[in-house]
C-alpha cells in the first residue's frame, strides 16, 4: 500500500509510487564491438518532493568488488526532475525565480484527470544531468506502476564521451523498483546497458 504525503501536489499522485529511498544491486552488460563490459553494481536512489509539482531525483552507484573484502568503487551519479508533461502557465513558478502569478491549474484530482492521455496514462518529462557533461531530456508515460521513457534530446559538453540516445523502463513489482536502461553510446546503436532491482529502505 502506498501512503501519500499530506502535502503532495495533486499532479504528483500518478508518480507517487516512486517516492522514497531505494537501494539494491544490478548488472551492467554493454557490448562494444566484439567486447562486452559486464559488472555488478550497487545503487541507492531517491525520489522526493519539495511541495512543487515535480519529483526530485538523485542516484548514486558503485561497482561491487569481485573480492568480498574489497572496497566498492564509486561509479556514477545522476540528478534530475520528474514531472507530468503539461503546458506551464501563470499558476506556475518561473522562468528563473519569478513567482507564480495565479492559482495552480491542477490543484486537485479532477483537474489532474484532464491530463490523462488517450492510452489511459499520463505523459511525463524527465530531465537528468550527469557530472560527465551529459544532460538528457526524456519523454514518456506513466501508466499505473510502470514508466516508459525515451530521450527526446541529449546535450553533451565538448569533453563528454559519445552518448547519443537512451530508453529507460521502470516498474513496481512485488514492492521492488525494477529498472532497465538501454543506451546508444561510443559509436554503438541503441542496445542493452544496465538493469537493477531495488528495495525501499526509507
Amino acid at each position: 500500500m502506498i501512503e501519500l504525503p499530506v502535502d503532495l501536489p495533486a499532479e504528483l499522485v500518478p508518480l507517487s509510487w516512486l517516492l522514497g529511498v531505494w537501494e539494491g544491486s544490478g548488472v551492467i552488460d554493454y557490448k562494444i564491438g566484439d567486447e562486452s563490459v559486464t559488472h555488478e553494481f550497487g545503487q541507492r536512489l531517491s525520489f522526493s518532493h519539495d511541495g512543487l509539482p515535480h519529483l526530485n531525483y538523485t542516484s548514486y552507484t558503485w561497482l561491487i568488488p569481485a573480492d568480498p573484502v574489497g572496497e566498492p568503487t564509486p561509479l556514477v551519479t545522476e540528478t534530475g526532475y520528474w514531472r507530468l508533461a503539461r503546458q506551464r502557465g501563470e499558476g506556475d513558478q518561473g522562468p528563473g525565480m519569478l513567482p507564480a502569478l495565479g492559482e495552480p491549474r491542477f490543484a486537485d484530482a479532477d483537474a489532474v484527470e484532464t491530463l490523462r492521455n488517450a492510452d489511459g496514462g499520463f505523459d511525463i518529462e524527465v530531465s537528468l544531468v550527469h557530472p560527465g557533461g551529459v544532460s538528457e531530456l526524456y519523454l514518456g508515460e506513466v501508466k499505473g506502476p510502470r514508466i516508459d521513457l525515451a530521450t527526446d534530446a541529449v546535450m553533451r559538453t565538448s569533453g563528454a564521451k559519445d552518448y547519443a540516445a537512451a530508453t529507460r523502463l521502470y516498474g513496481l513489482v512485488d514492492a521492488h523498483l525494477l529498472w532497465a536502461w538501454d543506451i546508444a553510446a561510443l559509436g554503438q546503436d541503441l542496445r542493452t546497458h544496465a538493469s537493477a532491482r531495488l528495495a525501499k529502505v526509507d
